[in-house]
């Protein structure tokens, strides 16, 4: 993770525990061969491979894009689409790289959240103060609510 100029990594994994949320492919994160990996691990600095390619692409469906539907006299028709569910943490990280930038390709998006936890009373008490310091650091303070629900076993 996060390429140096110098053939060397910020981070790297290998032969060790991934935690699931770390599991992802994005802009800054490299798939290493096991000698390239094993070199970097040891502190050596490895030859570069030869340069990346991209892989071929396998035969599918057309890439063509497909014509407009028609417009009717009342203008193109419109369709909001809505994505209703829960998310594994696994997942967290990947929503902001591949979902959301689809969804900002539309007009009018809207995202809301809805977070629970159940955890200990007094570790309630001291996180609450620490996640509305976070919410007024984002500029979210006036815009999402924290909500204390004591539970009873």
């Amino acid at each position: 993770m996060g390429a140096k100029p110098d053939g060397t990594y910020d981070r790297v994994w290998f032969e060790g525990l991934l935690p699931p949320d770390e599991v992802t492919f994005e802009a800054g994160v490299f798939l290493l061969t096991k000698a390239r990996a094993q070199a970097l691990k040891k502190g050596k600095k490895a030859e570069p491979e030869g340069p990346i390619t991209e892989p071929e692409t396998p035969p599918g469906p057309s890439t063509e894009v497909s014509p407009q539907p028609p417009v009717g006299p009342e203008g193109p028709r419109q369709r909001r689409l809505r994505l209703v569910g829960t998310v594994p943490p696994e997942v967290w990280n990947r929503l902001g790289t591949r979902i959301l930038p689809k969804l900002s390709t539309g007009s009018d998006l809207k995202i809301g959240v809805d977070f629970s936890m159940t955890l200990e009373s007094d570790l309630a008490q001291s996180l609450e103060p620490e996640l509305r310091q976070i919410l007024q650091d984002l500029g979210l303070a006036d815009r999402i609510e924290i909500e204390d629900v004591e539970k009873r076993e």
